[in-house]
């Protein structure tokens, strides 16, 4: 059974390389069947800042409340973003301050213990840097991953055995042929993502 896909893309620049990616993991996964769901954080109208912390509730713009949506409908999300200072953009990190919210992504029950509200959902976090990947992983120790992967999906949910990851680097010293492999790659990884179950995650995939 095919699966619904959210790719969510934290490049703010609608030119990207980032957004061709995007469309090269949803055009794979479409080809097999599955449903296919975009949030292109760049064109959301949105505060980024937190400005309350967790004391006091900001109002969601509506955008917030379609983005909440679909992560809810998701069985599987994609997530798309450059390195930026070892981490993702700041308007990425801004969206996922203002929707990974308590009662939404997590909650506490009565005996405060902590209900993770994303879980039986796969998700996949493709990263391109302008670093070697070898540099991002072995001298940086993976960063964005570890922050994204462990700190904010694995804690709402998403257990880390199905949370896989993708890198590409480095872009500034790729050539086109290069990039082309890159995006057959992901268009791959859409076509097999869209199909296997959560439960069972792909481990040749990478």
């Amino acid at each position: 059974m095919a699966k619904n896909i959210l790719i969510i893309n934290g490049h703010p620049d609608k030119e990207s390389l980032n957004h061709v990616i995007a469309s090269a993991y949803e055009r794979g996964a479409v080809k097999n069947g599955a449903t296919v769901e975009r949030i292109n954080i760049g064109e959301l109208d949105f505060d980024l800042n937190l400005k309350f912390g967790y004391k006091k509730d900001m109002e969601l713009e509506q955008d917030l409340k379609d983005s909440i949506e679909k992560i809810r409908r998701a069985s599987h999300i994609v997530f798309i973003h450059p390195l930026w200072w070892g981490s993702y953009p700041a308007i990425m990190k801004g969206f996922i301050d203002r929707v990974f919210l308590p009662d939404i992504a997590f909650s506490y029950n009565k005996n405060n213990k902590r209900e993770m509200l994303l879980r039986n959902k796969s998700a996949r976090i493709i990263v391109t840097m302008e670093q070697p990947v070898w540099y991002y992983k072995f001298v940086c120790h993976s960063p964005s991953i570890k922050q994204l992967k462990t700190i904010t999906l694995a804690f709402c949910g998403i257990k880390s055995q199905h949370i896989k990851s993708t890198l590409f680097g480095s872009v500034i010293n790729s050539t086109q042929r290069k990039r082309k492999q890159w995006l057959l790659h992901v268009e791959k990884l859409g076509g097999i993502e869209a199909v296997i179950k959560s439960n069972q995650p792909n481990k040749k995939s990478t």
